[in-house]
């Protein structure tokens, strides 16, 4: 019994994170969207990895990198040089499947506090970083 009721609340935790994970998300997405910007493609999985949000800026491709934490500092500070990279790889997947490889693109990171869904959207967050 008490096996099950530890299972029980690791999967309760988890259907919590993973909600709040969708709320922060969808506050980032509704973020964009009120900058006039169109949300293309959510939770975009390709095989190098996943990018949470691809949006229309204008005529510009958006990469987007959704960081939930307790505070807005420490969500900005998540998207970390690994976190870069795999963006940047991702996005670069995404291009070619897309047929984008010419078109303009930049990252942006919002960040999002996760009691209050308050966020804060970096434009041009970072360069495409290079593999090594």
């Amino acid at each position: 019994m008490a096996g099950q009721d530890k299972r029980q609340k690791a999967e309760s935790l988890g259907q919590r994170r993973l909600r709040l994970a969708r709320a922060g998300e969808d506050a980032a997405a509704e973020c964009l969207e009120r900058a006039g910007m169109r949300v293309l493609d959510r939770n975009a999985r390709l095989t190098s990895g996943e990018i949470d949000l691809v949006a229309l800026d204008g005529e510009e491709l958006v990469f987007v990198e959704v960081k939930l934490r307790a505070d807005l500092d420490s969500a900005l500070a998540a998207v970390d040089q690994r976190k870069r990279k795999q963006v940047s790889r991702v996005a670069v997947e995404w291009l070619a499947r897309h047929h984008g490889l010419d078109r303009a693109a930049r990252f942006d990171v919002v960040a999002v506090e996760g009691g209050s869904l308050e966020c804060v959207h970096v434009v041009d967050a970072f360069d495409c970083a290079p593999e090594d």
